[in-house]
């Protein structure tokens, strides 16, 4: 659900208090985060306590809904209309100056281009207005430790990042360590729940309208019977930890335009059915990625990179709302002993609060913080972690059979 900008602060006040005024310790590190990665413009002022201070986004959701996905140019042009009023109003409602600041944080990498530049310009000119210095931020390191915010969680611990745009499995050992066991090849999960979603006409429907693809189909999975469809899962014979939707979405694709010859649908008409096939796609979606991520655990258990007690799963991303592609996860986790955790939904989708931790996370250990007038690039495609893809693959882990209730 999109959350206008007085009702994100209301309840962010609720849950941190924070004064309208500033007025903490000398010393105290305070980073303004600006993330324009996609297509939501967010700005946040956070403490190194992890106490939010203000807050705003802009979410261009309804203007992408009619044109039914993401234009790069008209995002761009959404940005550069609203980032210095969402970065004003951030500061606005922390009661912080910028001379308060001890640095700004801002996603970099990796992204839509035309969206990270908006963002990095804007924020560029800022530190060097006022000489602040400046922090680039990978945007999924940001969204894998954003649960460090919340709640105590020392290295090591395994992350599920999925959303509209990515897909990986990492292990987190630092800051700025990172080990990429999978990633999405193909398209994203959250790319594939909204294109069946749209393939569907769901959001023809006045009661899913103002919801995004994935929510509209995680809605009205909830009364389809999803063993009327069976889709085959992907990349069962593979012993990775890769993530694959796109031949996923293609059989989906064919099962519907089988449907609409029967019952002779015409564009813009929903299906009788459609809450049947939503509720296989999803089954389908979450039954991968709990095998993905049942054999990440095995590996990384296999080769001592969890820890022995108290492991666990974070599990963040746009998609990591979706509350039956949780349940499933729920049982890998339960099955070999860790914990599953996610932040709160509204920490899982790209907001300014994730980035502004980031940079506190960076800036108590100096790694990746420059001076104001140092040269800065935005990267659209950039790598997560080091890469031990391969490693995984040629342990070649079979898994045990779980109770996953799949048809």
């Amino acid at each position: 659900m999109f959350m206008s900008d007085a009702l994100r602060r209301s309840l962010r006040c609720a849950l941190s208090c924070p004064a309208r005024s500033f007025s903490g310790p000398v010393g105290r590190r305070l980073v303004l985060g600006v993330e324009t990665s996609c297509d939501d413009t967010g700005a946040a002022v956070v403490d190194e306590e992890g106490t939010v201070l203000g807050e705003s986004l802009h979410s261009q959701k309804d203007v992408h809904i009619k044109t039914g996905g993401i234009i790069p140019v008209v995002a761009q042009k959404l940005h550069q209309e609203n980032i210095a009023r969402v970065v004003q109003n951030a500061l606005d409602w922390s009661g912080v100056a910028p001379g308060d600041l001890s640095a700004v944080a801002t996603t970099v990498k990796p992204g839509l281009a035309l969206s990270l530049r908006v963002g990095l310009e804007y924020s560029l000119s800022f530190v060097h207005k006022h000489k602040k210095s400046f922090i680039p931020v990978h945007h999924m390191e940001a969204h894998a430790l954003t649960v460090r915010m919340i709640q105590p969680m020392p290295f090591p611990f395994l992350v599920l990042l999925v959303s509209g745009g990515h897909g990986l499995l990492a292990m987190a050992r630092g800051v700025d360590d990172f080990l990429l066991l999978g990633r999405a090849l193909d398209e994203a999960p959250g790319d594939t729940l909204d294109k069946v979603a749209r393939r569907l006409s769901l959001q023809s429907r006045p009661e899913w309208a103002v919801c995004s693809g994935g929510q509209a189909l995680e809605c009205v999975a909830r009364a389809g019977d999803r063993s009327r469809f069976c889709f085959t899962l992907p990349m069962a014979q593979r012993y990775d930890c890769h993530l694959s939707f796109a031949g996923l979405r293609n059989q989906v694709t064919r099962a519907i335009e089988m449907k609409e010859e029967e019952e002779g649908v015409r564009p813009g008409e929903v299906l009788s059915c459609a809450g049947d096939i939503a509720a296989a796609t999803q089954h389908a979606v979450a039954a991968h990625l709990a095998n993905r991520t049942h054999r990440a655990i095995l590996f990384s258990k296999a080769n001592g990179l969890l820890p022995q007690s108290d492991a666990a799963l974070v599990v963040s991303g746009g998609v990591a709302s979706n509350q039956y592609i949780r349940h499933t996860l729920k049982m890998v986790t339960d099955a070999t002993g860790l914990q599953l955790i996610c932040p709160p939904p509204e920490l899982c989708t790209d907001n300014g609060v994730m980035i502004a931790w980031n940079g506190i996370e960076r800036l108590r250990e100096e790694k990746g913080v420059l001076t104001h007038g140092q040269h800065v690039m935005y990267e659209p495609k950039a790598p997560f972690g080091t890469d031990i893809t391969q490693q995984v693959k040629e342990a070649a882990i079979k898994l045990p059979q779980l109770k996953l209730d799949m048809c």
